[in-house]
C-alpha cells in the first residue's frame, strides 16, 4: 500500500524553499529527559494540508462525515523529502484505506472481540430504540393532552360562572328578604360545590386511564437505563481491551501501551487522532519529521467548535498527553526566533506589544482562545501560554476576552489590584475600543450607530439574537473605511461589550445586514481562512502610571 505522498502530488514545489514560517508548535516532555521536544506546524505544511483539502473537496466521499485529517512532512533517510497523510477514527466505516497512513498497531489483536461487542452494541441500540417507540407513549400523550383540553374547558367554564355568582350575590344582598337570601346563598354554594365534584371526577377519570400507561412507560424507562448502563460497560470494556493492546512506539525505538501511557484512564478515541498515527508511523519506517499540520472537513462538529478547513493543534485530552513520548528521540529543535521577544516565540506563538510590571497586553491570533474553555480539549488559550511561559504566569488575570476567531490586543493583569482597576474602567466605558474588520459585501452608508438589544438563547449557545423583550442595550459606532470590490472594510467602535455585538450588529437586518466575511456562524458562506475581525486599538488610562496608553495592532488582513 502507498503510503508516502511527493510533495508535487500537494503543492507546488517552489514554494517549499520559498517559505517555512511556524505558526504553531506541537510539543511535549521527553518522558526520561524532561527535555521540551517540539514539532513544527509550518507555512509549508499548511500549504500541504490545503493541497489535501481541494483532494477532499472534489470526492463526495469525504464529505459524508465531519473529521480531523492531518498530513505529516518527513524526510527520508536519503534526504528526500516526503508527505504522510492520516484520518481521525474510521473513514467511512473503515480503519484502513489506501494512500492514508493505517491505525496503530493493536486493533487486529482485538478484531474478533470487537466485531463481537459493536454487535451487541448495536443490538442494544436496536432495542433502546423499539422501546422508545412504545405504543403506550403515543397513547398516553394523545389522552394526556384531550385530558388537559377537557380541564381547560371546564376551567374556564367554571370561572365564568364563579364570575356570575359573585355578581349575583352583590345583586340579591341588597334586593331579597333575610329568609330568601338564605335559600339564595345556599343554591350558589351548592353549585360551587357541583363544580368542584365535576372537576374531581374528571382528574379521578384521568388518572384511571394514565395511570396504567404511565406504569408501563415507567417500566419500559427502566429497561431503557438498564440497557444504556450495560451498554456503557460494555464499551468501556472494549475501550479497555484496546488500549492494552494499541502499542505506539517513538523516535528513541520505545513503545507503550495506551494503558501504560495514560494509566490514569483514556478518553474514547485515544490512539486514533491524526498526530499520534502520523508520528508513530514515522518512528517505525525510519522517518524524520519536519512538520505536521491537522484541519477539520466535512460537517461543522455537534458543538460547532470544529470549523471545515480551519487548522487545529493537538487536542488537549486525547493526544497532548501523548506528546512527549511519541515525540521522544527527535533532538529539541533551537528556539525560534521572536522579533518581538527574545526566544521564545515557539512557545507563545503571538506578540508581547505592551509590558510593565502591573500589565501585559499582547496580539492575540485568530484561532486562539483568551482563556482556557471549560473541557480540557480547550485548554489551549493566551492565558494558558503566558502562564507557562512567564515567571510570574500564574498571577495573571485576563481583563477582557476576544472570541476565539477575532485576532488583535488583549489586555493582561499582573495582580488583583491593576485588575480590578482596569475592569471598572471596562464597566464604565472608560475604554475606547476600535475593531477593523471586512464584510462580505458592499455596505451604501458611510458612517452610523447601531443600538440593538443582544440576548443569548441558553438553547443554541454561543449564538447571540436580537431580541427586544430579553435583550440587553448594545451600541456600536461604524465608519467604512474603504469598499474593496465586493467587500466593506469597517472601522467598528463598540460602546458596549456584549458577547458577539460587533458579529451581530453587522450581520442582522436590523444593523448592517451584511456578515463579516468569514463569519459562519451568523450566516456568512464565503470561502475564506478566518473571521476577518480584529482589536485594532486599545486606549485607557493606566492605573498606576497614571497616564493614558493608546496601544495599536496592525490589521493582518
Amino acid at each position: 500500500m502507498v503510503v508516502l505522498h511527493a510533495l508535487s502530488d500537494f503543492i507546488d514545489c517552489d514554494f517549499a524553499i520559498a517559505d517555512s514560517s511556524c505558526s504553531y508548535w506541537y510539543e511535549g516532555r521527553c518522558p526520561q529527559s524532561g527535555v521540551r521536544l517540539k514539532l513544527p506546524r509550518t507555512s509549508m505544511s499548511e500549504a500541504i494540508a490545503h493541497g489535501l483539502i481541494q483532494y477532499l473537496a472534489n470526492n463526495d466521499c469525504y464529505s459524508r462525515e465531519g473529521k480531523m485529517y492531518g498530513i505529516l512532512l518527513v524526510e527520508l533517510p536519503n534526504g528526500e523529502e516526503r508527505v504522510l497523510k492520516a484520518f481521525s477514527g474510521l473513514l467511512n466505516g473503515c480503519s484502513v484505506v489506501e494512500g492514508w497512513v493505517p491505525p496503530i498497531p493493536g486493533r487486529d489483536e482485538v478484531a474478533f472481540e470487537e466485531s463481537r461487542t459493536l454487535a451487541q452494541l448495536d443490538a442494544i441500540k436496536q432495542e433502546i430504540i423499539t422501546l422508545k417507540q412504545l405504543t403506550e407513549r403515543q397513547q398516553y400523550e394523545i389522552l394526556f393532552n384531550d385530558f388537559e383540553q377537557q380541564l381547560q374547558a371546564m376551567s374556564d367554564r367554571h370561572r365564568h360562572c364563579k364570575h356570575q355568582r359573585q355578581e349575583k350575590r352583590q345583586q340579591i344582598c341588597n334586593t331579597l328578604t333575610p329568609e330568601a337570601l338564605t335559600i339564595a346563598l345556599e343554591q350558589l354554594d351548592e353549585e360551587s360545590r357541583q363544580q368542584g365534584i365535576e372537576r374531581r371526577q374528571l382528574k379521578r377519570q384521568q388518572n384511571a386511564v394514565l395511570q396504567p400507561l404511565q406504569q408501563v412507560i415507567a417500566a419500559t424507562d427502566a429497561q431503557i437505563s438498564e440497557l444504556k448502563q450495560r451498554r456503557k460497560a460494555l464499551s468501556r470494556q472494549l475501550q479497555a481491551q484496546m488500549h492494552a493492546s494499541y502499542s505506539l512506539t517513538n523516535f528513541s525505538g520505545r513503545s507503550r501501551s495506551l494503558q501504560q501511557l495514560m494509566p490514569g484512564g483514556l478518553p474514547t478515541g485515544t490512539g486514533d487522532c491524526c498526530a499520534p498515527k502520523l508520528l508513530h508511523y514515522a518512528a517505525t519506517h525510519n522517518l524524520k519529521p519536519l512538520a505536521m499540520a491537522e484541519f477539520w472537513w466535512g460537517e461543522s462538529s455537534v458543538n460547532q467548535d470544529k470549523i471545515p478547513r480551519e487548522f487545529y493543534g493537538a487536542c488537549a485530552e486525547r493526544c497532548q498527553p501523548l506528546m512527549g513520548f511519541l515525540l521522544s528521540g527527535l533532538r529539541p529543535n533551537p528556539p525560534a526566533p521572536n522579533p518581538w521577544r527574545g526566544g521564545v516565540w515557539g512557545e507563545v506563538t503571538f506578540p508581547i506589544i505592551y509590558e510593565d510590571e502591573w500589565l501585559i497586553a499582547v496580539n492575540k491570533p485568530a484561532g486562539l482562545l483568551s482563556v482556557p474553555g471549560r473541557y480540557r480539549d480547550r485548554q489551549d488559550s493566551v492565558l494558558s501560554r503566558l502562564r507557562n511561559l512567564l515567571a510570574d504566569g500564574m498571577a495573571l488575570i485576563s481583563v477582557h476576552r476576544l472570541d476565539r476567531e477575532t485576532s488583535g490586543i488583549l489586555l493582561l493583569a499582573r495582580d488583583r489590584q491593576t485588575h480590578r482597576q482596569l475592569s471598572q474602567q471596562f464597566q464604565q466605558r472608560q475604554v475606547h475600543k476600535v475593531y477593523e474588520a471586512i464584510l462580505s459585501g458592499v455596505l451604501t452608508v458611510e458612517q452610523g450607530v447601531i443600538e440593538l438589544p443582544l440576548w443569548g438563547d441558553p438553547e443554541n449557545r454561543p449564538e447571540q439574537k436580537v431580541d427586544w423583550q430579553h435583550g440587553k442595550p448594545s451600541l456600536t459606532h461604524f465608519q467604512v473605511i474603504a469598499r474593496e470590490g465586493d467587500y466593506t472594510r469597517v472601522e467598528f467602535t463598540p460602546l458596549t461589550g456584549r458577547t458577539h455585538q460587533l458579529r451581530v450588529h453587522a450581520a442582522d437586518a436590523g444593523g448592517l445586514g451584511v456578515t463579516i466575511l468569514g463569519d459562519r456562524l451568523y450566516g456568512c458562506c464565503a470561502v475564506t481562512s478566518r473571521l476577518h475581525l480584529h482589536a485594532r486599538e486599545l486606549r485607557f488610562k493606566h492605573p498606576q502610571l497614571e497616564k493614558t496608553l493608546h496601544l495599536q495592532a496592525i490589521t493582518p488582513f
